[in-house]
């Protein structure tokens, strides 16, 4: 709909328009997130194929370029003769289907179309709130306190170290419980993703669970002392030239002239200037089992799918792979070819599961993790993970029944 209209979070024009953190977390083989870039790099995904045309160096994590990741989605999207796009807030579902029709409307859709699916799927929709990471320049950095380096590596890093001693730590958590936050109105509730909490509510849960979440030291020596230092706030650059950086893991709901104060204490950030100010919105999904079949479909009508967040997973990777699942089998709808099941050995597979497991009586987004995959004792059978994975991906590599030649 943009840009007739605009959530509260989004701001570009363009497609494909990142509003909270620019990573798309780990490539590595043997880690969740990995095997399911692999599988969607098999898939020919246009979103891991533009994240590597704007990856930063970030360690072992896809990070990305916010402005040329979506500046490469949308000319793909607007050079492509198939397709067509319109410029309109769509405001409720069609009442008959006569081929197959997606709703990816991400986790902002607008008020009108979320009370159509909201009829439409019988149920109300589940919201929770997520919270944006500030952006800092870089030339505002107090030179003197910081280092660059990624964790457990001895050469210098991707990443920009801020150390603060005990004394410092303390400080900027007195500061951080007593600042203002954004106030919700009465009818609202916050439900916050686990994964993506702002700092404000993990340091209510102790003095020190920001030492053991986005502030922890582990894996990192600060040159100057050649000790590991009482806690760590790191920040990612945001674009190519390392003019602005993020704050990891710093989502936050504390007003502007708070979050300020709070920062400030940090002795690298104390004259920190903001590209961008922490800000918080709302998000919506579906309670997906019982709804949502692991094809995507809706169980009330399999020619209308759901992809994206809404399906109720988190994560950039995550949400555009559903994308695949929804495309590949809509394709297949329309050729009237029974859709695909992805097999729980896989990433794919597992996120399907998870949304339409109707064991599950109401889920929380999730990103993809080990524990997802059906593998007898995952913990200690990492290697049996990348060796299923490998031969799912090899699968639907081969196979001839994946068709792509979207419709």
């Amino acid at each position: 709909m943009k840009p007739k209209k605009f959530t509260p979070a989004h701001k570009s024009n363009n497609l494909a328009e990142l509003v909270c953190s620019n990573s798309l977390k780990s490539t590595s083989p043997e880690k969740a997130s990995g095997i399911l870039k692999l599988e969607m790099q098999e898939l020919d995904s246009l979103i891991i194929k533009a994240a590597h045309k704007s990856k930063l160096p970030a360690g072992g994590a896809l990070a990305v370029d916010r402005e040329q990741f979506s500046n490469y989605i949308t000319n793909e999207i607007r050079n492509n003769p198939l397709i067509e796009i319109i410029n309109e807030e769509i405001l409720s579902l069609p009442k008959e289907l006569n081929s197959p029709l997606i709703v990816a409307t991400g986790p902002l859709t607008s008020e009108g179309l979320s009370r159509s699916i909201e009829i439409f799927i019988g149920q109300e929709n589940l919201s929770f709130y997520d919270s944006i990471s500030p952006i800092i320049a870089y030339e505002s950095l107090s030179n003197n306190h910081f280092f660059r380096a990624s964790r457990y590596e001895e050469k210098e890093g991707d990443y920009i170290n801020c150390p603060l001693d005990e004394e410092e730590y303390e400080l900027f958590y007195k500061t951080l419980m007593n600042s203002e936050r954004i106030e919700f109105h009465n009818f609202e509730k916050p439900n916050y993703f686990e994964g993506c909490l702002p700092i404000e509510v993990m340091a209510e849960r102790g003095v020190d669970t920001l030492r053991f979440g986005p502030m922890k030291p582990v894996g990192l020596i600060d040159p100057k002392t050649g000790k590991r230092p009482y806690s760590v706030v790191q920040l990612r650059k945001e674009n190519s030239h390392e003019s602005m950086w993020n704050i990891v893991g710093f989502q936050t709901k504390m007003k502007i002239k708070d979050q300020k104060e709070v920062l400030s204490k940090i002795p690298a950030l104390k004259n920190a200037e903001f590209l961008r100010f922490g800000s918080i919105h709302r998000n919506t999904y579906i309670n997906s089992p019982g709804v949502i079949s692991n094809t995507l479909q809706s169980n009330k009508n399999p020619l209308l799918f759901f992809a994206g967040q809404i399906t109720g997973v988190e994560g950039y990777s995550e949400s555009a792979a559903m994308g695949l699942v929804a495309g590949i089998n809509s394709s297949r709808a329309f050729k009237n070819k029974k859709p695909i099941v992805f097999p729980t050995k896989s990433a794919l597979g597992c996120l399907t599961n998870y949304i339409s497991d109707t064991s599950n009586k109401k889920i929380q987004p999730m990103n993809i993790n080990l524990g997802l995959f059906d593998i007898k004792k995952p913990k200690k059978n990492i290697d049996k993970i990348k060796k299923s994975s490998n031969e799912c991906i090899l699968e639907i590599k081969n196979t001839n029944q994946i068709e792509l030649d979207l419709v």
